[in-house]
């Protein structure tokens, strides 16, 4: 234990003295901060610009042939783009568009017929829905003219246009859309945390070996000491990091939470569960333990630091799959096949497909026990067999050992 102790205090101590772990951490910090109080920065920018003479709104044009239907649609249209200054036009095609490609208009529609229009714009945003809101507000107006000519009343027709149909909906379970955000900022974090820092532990390790350090820590300390400081310090570092990241995130949110309003996107993120955060550690923690001892150990027997990549590949690999399955069940909102399913109970998968499960869906609590008990058992023979293969890479040199010549050695150990 004592072993133990001063080898995760000597791997802290390196990550603490490390700059590039310190100024990125600092870096990510600074950026979730400057984010945090973009509303309220802009609050002070748009309170400026009020000071100067305020434009007029954007000019939109109505242009039709029907002069009774052209008030209509006016004062139908000037209800629905507040954002705009409705218009009605008389002047032939060219003048329009004319207007719009010097500026003095934004857009226009010209009519075609009762039900048809053509949309005239400079330059078509990606966020326009001017298109949709006219198309309902003509909808509107066709089938209360059709229903008027037919006989009814003018009150009559208005009512059965504007009959309100009243739904409530009641969620037995979890509401996907609402934890869909926090749930892909999970995983995601995830995935970075165990790539970044698995990749640090293999570098540590094959380090130690290519400088032949190795051989003489071995020879004062024990392989599993070595290998079980070494991954947990790696985990603290990333914990605290993330700490940093998200505390920081969540103080400045709290701050500014005014002037955010009503996102669904930010209210999501922020109002997490309490037992779903606590959910959130425990497969946090274990897996990045797992693939932590998966990185160190198949680092131990590279003997050239430009091998590292090749050699942990299968292991990248195995966690891209899980990953790219969590992914496409959260974009389908099929978080229960089959498929997520199975990897829930899969200790290399588990990690991000149970959780992703009990954040929008409904998990029995024995499904849940069995997973984390598989996973804590995976990770804790993980872990010893990475200390065995650590102390078996110490020897190794030249190629890297293939899959089969491990396994021949774990059995001679």
């Amino acid at each position: 234990m004592k072993q133990f102790g001063k080898i995760l205090k000597f791997e802290l101590a390196s990550y603490v003295k490390n700059k590039a772990f310190v100024g990125i951490t600092l870096f990510l910090v600074l950026a979730i901060t400057v984010v945090m109080f973009f509303p309220r920065i802009s609050t002070l920018f748009r309170e400026e610009s009020t000071d100067a003479p305020s434009g007029e709104l954007a000019v939109m044009l109505i242009s039709t042939d029907d002069a009774a239907q052209a008030e209509a649609l006016k004062t139908a249209f000037a209800g629905a783009f507040t954002d705009y200054s409705v218009q009605v036009s008389t002047e032939d095609l060219d003048q329009i568009k004319n207007k719009i490609t010097s500026g003095e208009v934004e857009c226009a529609f010209v009519m075609t017929s009762p039900a048809s229009f053509t949309y005239y714009v400079n330059n078509l945003s990606m966020y326009d829905v001017n298109t949709e809101i006219a198309s309902e507000i003509l909808r509107q107006s066709y089938q209360m003219s059709f229903m008027m000519g037919s006989g009814m009343s003018a009150e009559e027709a208005a009512g059965v246009m504007n009959v309100q149909i009243d739904g409530t909906v009641e969620n037995l379970g979890k509401d996907q859309m609402q934890n869909f955000f926090y749930t892909y900022i999970m995983i995601f974090a995830l995935y970075m945390v165990i790539l970044l820092y698995g990749q640090m532990v293999a570098m540590s390790v094959a380090t130690e070996k290519s400088s032949r350090a190795m051989e003489v820590l071995i020879t004062s300390a024990k392989p599993i000491s070595m290998m079980f400081g070494k991954v947990l310090a790696s985990c603290i570092a990333g914990l605290v990091q993330i700490s940093a990241i998200f505390g920081s995130a969540l103080l400045f949110y709290n701050v500014n939470k005014s002037y955010w309003g009503d996102n669904m996107i930010i209210d999501s993120i922020f109002n997490i569960p309490p037992e779903l955060l606590v959910y959130m550690l425990v497969f946090f923690l274990l897996g990045f333990l797992i693939y932590a001892f998966l990185f160190g150990a198949i680092s131990s027997t590279v003997s050239k630091l430009e091998d590292i990549n090749t050699a942990v590949q299968p292991i990248t690999y195995l966690f891209v799959f899980g990953f790219i399955v969590v992914m496409i069940s959260m974009s389908s909102g099929d978080v229960d096949s089959t498929l997520m399913t199975v990897c829930s109970y899969i200790p290399f998968t588990s990690p991000m497909a149970m959780f992703t499960r009990i954040a929008m869906s409904t998990v029995a609590w024995y499904e849940i026990a069995a997973s984390i008990a598989i996973l804590v058992g995976s990770t804790v023979a993980v872990g010893i067999l990475a200390a065995k293969i650590y102390r078996m890479g110490v020897l190794m040199y030249g190629n890297a050992p293939k899959l089969k010549d491990v396994i021949k050695m774990l059995k001679k150990a």
